[in-house]
């Protein structure tokens, strides 16, 4: 299942987006990149769909080092 931010692997296959880039936020990358080739690749254009995407990115950073702290408290407490 889809979410807001995670493409299903039909989107993903229809848009070549390669292994590495299917993560949580593929569904922001798809149209990022859309934009990235009509603009000729401009630095200076599609900022609202980069900045979406790298904020997506950024979240999910955060989301997995809380997971992974909770982790490493709970291996300290059962190693005690």
């Amino acid at each position: 299942m889809a979410s807001s931010t995670t493409a299903s692997q039909e989107e993903l296959k229809q848009n070549r987006v390669p292994l590495a880039w299917r993560d949580q936020c593929s569904a922001l990358l798809i149209p990022l990149n859309v934009c990235r080739k009509q603009k000729y690749y401009l630095p200076w254009e599609c900022e609202n769909e980069r900045h979406s995407y790298e904020k997506c990115q950024y979240e999910d950073y955060l989301r997995r080092m809380k997971v992974l702290a909770k982790q490493k408290v709970a291996q300290l407490e059962a190693e005690e």
